[in-house]
């Protein structure tokens, strides 16, 4: 049994931050379970482009505002605690903080090592 509390990711290598969001990773590719699932803090005010074309995502907002524009149709779906939204077809996206930033919780599919960066489209690289 894997039992986690967010203290235990805050500086250390289970955090990987960027300059619009703050992730905390609880599960990660090496914990075996098939999916990783983090809590991701978005800045207020901020906007972040993501496109994942090697991952399925899916995010649970528990906290803030915001917005994501789907930009394949120009789509946009407001952000309150209780949305969910699925990336299921690698969506190409922007997502946009309020004033009191996002707080999500997110698995991907294949899971994150954790040590990934995205590259200039927004994406991870592909799980190897």
């Amino acid at each position: 049994m894997i039992v986690r509390h967010i203290d235990e990711t805050k500086n250390t290598d289970k955090q990987v931050d960027s300059k619009t969001w703050t992730s905390y990773r609880f599960l990660l590719a090496d914990d075996g379970m098939g999916f990783s699932m983090h809590e991701t803090h978005i800045y207020p005010n901020t906007e972040s482009h993501f496109w994942y074309k090697n991952h399925l995502e899916a995010v649970y907002c528990v906290g803030g505002d915001g917005e994501i524009e789907e930009l394949e149709n120009g789509k946009v779906h407001p952000i309150e605690p209780g949305t969910l939204y699925a990336l299921d077809q690698h969506d190409d996206h922007k997502l946009r903080a309020g004033k009191d930033g996002l707080r999500l919780v997110c698995v991907f599919n294949p899971p994150v090592t954790g040590r990934e960066v995205h590259d200039e489209s927004g994406a991870y690289p592909a799980a190897s």
